[in-house]
């Protein structure tokens, strides 16, 4: 199951999503989050849809490695269904002693599910497409602007990429730990949702350990490189914004401010 996690890996390519310039993807990412949560109807869910479909062709990801990594969200996505079809007052269309589904618990449920879906489709692009150097450039020239206050731009950014590209990284120690333990005869897949959760505790210790292993070698490594901050170092590749960039850019913030429109629009 934790292979399946996509969030924090980066898939190399040479594609026009993977050129394009760190701060604006970065900042696409960010309204592409606030259109998701401007849309109350279905009608927009569908642009969305497009434009990822459009992304992820272009970016020349597997579909098939997007869609598994919805799948170690499974239980977030239930419970959540669960909660807005069975919480939520309206229109009764199902009711049996204590338990009733309404109208409005299923809509809202079904909207919630979508939005869940996309929100991590659409966020995974980002590290798939960024390499962890630009990723930090990207956010500490976003940030920059905060130095004049005292604000620690380029530590936020290197801890913020370090804590990302460590996902893939925990993830693959883990599944490793889980199959050493499988082989001494633990049973992480059998019992029922509380009993597995339990399972999983022997799995934390290992991997804390090893969590805080590799983060002291990160920092013995950068030390002995004579790392130091921010200071007067220089870059070997600077972020140069192309014209292409600059296109790709307003069009795609143009269609984000059309998604956030429809919140003021009646749609079905």
């Amino acid at each position: 199951m934790f292979k399946d996690i996509t969030i924090g890996q980066y898939f190399p390519a040479d594609t026009a999503v993977h050129r394009l310039d760190p701060r604006f993807k970065i900042t696409l990412m960010f309204f592409f989050i606030i259109s998701l949560f401007f849309i109350n109807s279905f009608s927009p869910y569908i642009l969305i849809v497009l434009w990822l479909i459009l992304v992820i062709k272009k970016s020349e990801i597997p579909m098939d490695m997007m869609i598994r990594g919805i799948k170690p969200l499974k239980w977030i996505i239930i419970i959540t269904v669960i909660m807005n079809i069975f919480f939520i007052p309206g229109e009764v269309i199902f009711e049996y002693s204590f338990i009733s589904i309404t109208k409005e618990g299923v809509r809202q449920a079904i909207f919630m599910a979508i939005r869940l879906v996309l929100l991590v489709l659409g966020t995974s692009l980002l590290t798939l497409t960024t390499s962890p150097i630009e990723l930090t450039e990207g956010i500490e020239k976003l940030l920059s602007p905060l130095k004049k206050i005292g604000f620690p731009a380029h530590a936020i950014a290197m801890m913020m990429t370090i804590a990302l590209r460590f996902i893939p990284t925990l993830i693959e120690e883990a599944d490793k730990i889980m199959k050493a333990q499988m082989a001494r005869g633990a049973d992480f897949e059998s019992g029922n949702l509380l009993s597995r959760a339990k399972n999983l505790v022997p799995l934390m210790v290992p991997l804390f350990i090893n969590a805080l292993r590799r983060a002291d070698d990160l920092a013995n490594a950068m030390e002995a490189r004579c790392y130091r901050g921010e200071g007067n170092r220089t870059r070997l590749n600077e972020l140069v914004i192309t014209n292409t960039d600059r296109k790709i850019f307003i069009i795609n913030t143009i269609f984000f401010v059309l998604v956030c429109a429809t919140r003021f629009i009646p749609l079905p």
